[in-house]
């Protein structure tokens, strides 16, 4: 591999690890105020790439759509797959969670819960829309902008790149910086306290789980500029977002982040090295690696007591 091609193949990991962290700050954030693995968070993500696609499909923007209406169309993508991942994960937690959690069930009632309601929304999926991958329809000319270190950096590359490194510093910021962070933290590191100094338990949770679900959408979105809008589109990403908040560190915030960006540039690295079909075993050889000396993850903390 050429020192080219390695600049080319880091811009593409970066790119793809962004991805994976704003998907696994989902996962972290309900960990971290519920201890729940919530494995329906992938059909989350799915849910954002079936939103963009039904509006953009609405607004149809014909055949080479100009520089302004390209904007137009990415904000109102980006707002239409943050809208349908928040409103569907908010109805996760409002169906599926909160009964169990009012009722005291234990947390393999809750994780049961999290598979159970993945089906439900994969099944759901694949009847409304169909079984076939679609493709959403052309929002700009995809050209070149500029380029580092000899790597071509594209309209879609700075697209991705841009909107998850908003969305993550803007999350991160939200959790430490404002009173709704600072009682998602209170939540997190003592839920029973919290509710004792006057934190409305339910809405923080609810709450959380809606930020996930809008961090999710977009990343539905993201995903599916750069492939395309399937039923199953959330399994791999999701599977992979989880791993990259375990190896993180689950329920700390910049562990997520750091976790998606090693393992996005881990597999993107391992295909000009070894192959395609290694690609996804060298992420999870990474979490392996991980686990066996820092079992907590690299930044290994709790939610509540991240700084």
């Amino acid at each position: 591999m050429s020192l080219s091609e390695f600049w080319d193949y880091l811009v593409l990991g970066v790119m793809l690890g962004s991805l994976y962290a704003v998907i696994a700050i989902g996962y972290t954030l309900v960990y971290g105020v519920l201890q729940l693995i919530n494995f329906a968070h992938s059909e989350v993500f799915m849910m954002g790439g079936y939103g963009s696609l039904i509006v953009l499909t609405l607004i149809d923007p014909g055949d080479n759509p100009s520089v302004a209406m390209g904007v137009v169309l990415v904000t109102v993508a980006l707002l239409a797959g943050a809208l349908f991942g928040g409103a569907t994960a908010y109805g996760l937690e409002k169906v599926a969670y909160r009964p169990l959690r009012r009722r005291g069930a234990s947390r393999l009632i809750f994780l049961i819960t999290a598979i159970g309601a993945s089906f439900f929304l994969y099944n759901l999926a694949g009847k409304l829309f169909g079984r076939d991958p679609k493709s959403l329809p052309d929002m700009y000319d995809n050209k070149n902008l500029f380029s580092v270190l000899g790597a071509e950096i594209n309209i879609t590359e700075m697209l991705q790149l841009s909107a998850a490194v908003v969305m993550m510093i803007g999350l991160d910021l939200l959790v430490n910086r404002t009173k709704m962070g600072k009682a998602i933290r209170a939540v997190a590191q003592d839920a029973e306290v919290a509710g004792l100094m006057g934190v409305d338990i339910d809405k923080v949770i609810s709450r959380t789980f809606v930020i996930g679900g809008v961090l999710g959408g977009v990343a539905g979105f993201l995903f599916a500029n750069l492939n395309q809008v399937k039923f199953d589109m959330g399994f791999l990403p999701g599977i992979t977002a989880f791993a990259a908040a375990v190896v993180g560190g689950i329920g700390n915030v910049r562990g997520a982040m750091l976790g998606g960006l090693l393992l996005g540039i881990t597999e993107t690295l391992t295909v000009p090295l070894f192959g395609e079909e290694w690609r996804y075993v060298a992420g999870f050889v990474v979490l392996i690696l991980v686990l066996m000396f820092r079992p907590t993850g690299i930044l290994g903390e709790r939610l509540g007591r991240a700084a």
